[in-house]
């Protein structure tokens, strides 16, 4: 892990992060020598939309209401 002080971080922020993209490899940030943050590389995420996709029955109306329109009462 290679270790970079915030001032040199903050100047080249970008190059940092897109080092670390490519190689992998995780950098410590370091204020006055100590860590303050660790730079890591994305792990790919699953997509969460769709996850319950063919898991789930739907029984019956679920948009109509509960219970019938004439037990309302109106005042």
């Amino acid at each position: 892990m290679k270790r970079i002080p915030a001032g040199q971080f903050k100047a080249k922020c970008l190059a940092i992060m897109d080092r670390v993209q490519k190689t992998g490899e995780s950098v410590l940030i370091t204020k006055r020598g100590k860590p303050v943050a660790q730079l890591l590389p994305a792990s790919e995420l699953e997509d969460v939309f769709g996850y319950m996709a063919g898991k789930v029955k739907i029984v019956g109306d679920i948009v109509g209401p509960i219970t019938p329109l004439e037990d309302w009462e109106t005042k």
